[in-house]
């Protein structure tokens, strides 16, 4: 019995994971061929060149490593990379050119319903999808480049689209002309850390059905409409930049059908509505910079028991807005550079409450074309005459503790 034992020890110890090279000298493996010879565990190493071998499907627990950025090229007729196993490894490739199809939604890489999968330090480039995880768990995409070149959003999609998965780590990618940078739906306990999604045609980011996630410390610049979360709850969004998302319809954050989040430490900086809130409830607005807004926050009516306090509003044209005269929402201890109240005992709040709402903000609420009339004379004697005597401005609508000065944010 004991010889037997020893001999399946020796056997299985002399199963040592090895390493394929792929090359175009006489003899050297395809990517296909490499990945018939290899078994799970294995590295398979890709020297620089051009590889076009059409979809190339990765069914095995290995590492696929490029050296010097090799391309792999989808000649605009497949899709690129397929994941199929669990604890795939691709690092250091160029993958370009993928087919475009709306039904299938072929891309740069996608995850099949697997887990432990890291993507990381590659280039995406004209990918109809860049990197797809579907039904996938525990997988880690990190500095990778994404790149399209989208111009209407139905003819591209998504940079890093997440579809019913859960425990993602969406790190330092870089994500440009997609549909949407990062999409994720029926997506939850993950997190989006580091990233910079700019010039995306629709959102920099996009939640539908989402729960328990968090997103940290990204930049969101010049998207077709910022930053859209949705029909989600339990959401911590801490310490953006959502900035110069300009347009009709756009904001920094559409928040719309959420409820139980948190949003700490942000800055919404030349948006044309820094934060707009729809059916919103229980969300904690606290600590957040609102500067050179067209709006700082638009607060629907149908908006109940937010708190906004110890937020900075600096030089927007209008730092509040609401479409109703019931107010469900409290304010608290936010600084405006409007305010023009006084301090006589020196504690740092002001003796005075202010109404943030005015009524030139009320009347193009209703009106759009009232805009014509910015800056007249007689807006802004109606404005001052609606703060001396509120008639059309609702009351409770109001800091009663606005802070003297700016928060260091």
């Amino acid at each position: 019995m004991k010889k037997w034992v020893y001999i399946v020890f020796v056997l299985s110890c002399s199963v040592v994971a090895k390493t394929i090279e792929v090359g175009k000298t006489p003899g050297a493996p395809t990517i296909h061929k490499a990945l018939v010879l290899a078994q799970n565990h294995d590295t398979i190493i890709v020297p620089h060149g051009c590889y076009r071998e059409g979809n190339i499907k990765i069914d095995k627990s290995i590492a696929l490593l490029g050296k010097n950025f090799p391309t792999i090229d989808g000649q605009n007729k497949h899709e690129v990379i397929s994941v199929t196993a669990d604890g795939v490894i691709i690092k250091g490739f160029k993958v370009i050119n993928s087919g475009y199809a709306a039904l299938d939604d072929p891309c740069g890489i996608r995850i099949y319903n697997r887990r432990n999968v890291v993507i990381a330090n590659n280039q995406l480039d004209n990918n109809f999808f860049g990197i797809y995880l579907q039904n996938a768990q525990n997988c880690l995409i990190q500095n990778n480049i994404i790149k399209a070149y989208g111009k209407q959003e139905q003819l591209i999609g998504n940079g890093i689209h997440c579809w019913k998965s859960s425990q993602l780590q969406i790190i330092g990618n870089k994500i440009s002309g997609h549909r949407d940078g990062i999409y994720f739906e029926f997506v939850t306990e993950s997190v989006i850390w580091r990233n910079l999604s700019n010039q995306n045609i629709r959102y920099g980011l996009h939640f539908m059905f989402s729960n328990d996630d968090a997103y940290i410390s990204n930049v969101f610049k010049r998207n077709g409409a910022g930053v859209a979360v949705m029909f989600t709850r339990n959401v911590r969004m801490i310490h953006n930049y959502f900035e110069e998302n300009w347009g009709d319809s756009a904001y920094g954050l559409l928040l719309k059908e959420i409820s139980d989040s948190y949003i700490l430490n942000n800055h919404f900086m030349k948006n044309t509505s820094g934060i707009y809130m729809e059916g919103t409830s229980r969300i904690q607005v606290q600590k957040n910079v609102f500067e050179s807004n067209g709006w700082g926050m638009k607060i629907q009516a149908s908006c109940m028991e937010n708190n906004i306090t110890q937020n900075n509003f600096l030089g927007n044209t209008f730092d509040i807005s609401t479409n109703g005269s019931l107010v469900l929402n409290t304010f608290d201890q936010n600084y405006w550079d409007k305010y023009e109240g006084y301090d006589l005992d020196k504690n740092g709040l002001g003796d005075v409450p202010y109404h943030p709402l005015s009524l030139f903000a009320v009347l193009t609420e209703n009106n759009p074309s009232a805009m014509l009339l910015f800056r007249s004379f007689m807006i802004t004697l109606l404005d001052k005459s609606e703060k001396i005597l509120p008639s059309i401005t609702p009351d409770n609508f109001v800091d009663h503790q606005p802070l003297m000065k700016s928060l260091p944010l």
